[in-house]
């Protein structure tokens, strides 16, 4: 076996309009309904299914918890990212600092979403990311 991508995570939300306004308004996701009226938030080629508690979607995680993601995404410009939180009333928790990614160095900022999940915003150092405008 190989794998190849990540298609999608789940995260348990308590309030899904605050969950879906914080990723769409502050990180730029896109908000997707599907299987009746289910939701999810969609970036680059991968989404976040979001669950609230005690729903009834099966098979789930064995102890799903609000709060209790770990999430890195990766930015163009983490100026720019830093920007925008700012302009959002966002603020951050920890960094710059730098950090360890899958590909690369990463320089990192770290923020919560409404549920306190970590989210980390990070720029990758010395690789050219996918779609960012940059043909090398």
């Amino acid at each position: 076996m190989r794998i190849m991508a990540l298609d999608h995570i789940v995260l348990t939300v308590t309030d899904m309009d605050a969950a879906v306004r914080f990723y769409c308004e502050v990180l730029g996701m896109e908000e997707v309904v599907f299987g009746g009226g289910r939701r999810a938030l969609r970036f680059g080629s991968q989404k976040i299914n979001l669950h609230p508690p005690g729903h009834d979607y099966a098979p789930v995680a064995e102890r799903p918890a609000p709060g209790s993601a770990d999430l890195c995404f990766l930015v163009a410009s983490l100026d720019a990212a830093i920007a925008a939180l700012e302009a959002a009333g966002v603020g951050i928790e920890e960094g710059p600092v730098s950090r360890t990614g899958a590909l690369s160095p990463l320089r990192s900022i770290y923020i919560r979403d409404p549920e306190g999940n970590l989210v980390e915003l990070s720029e990758p150092q010395n690789v050219v990311l996918a779609g960012s405008g940059d043909r090398g």
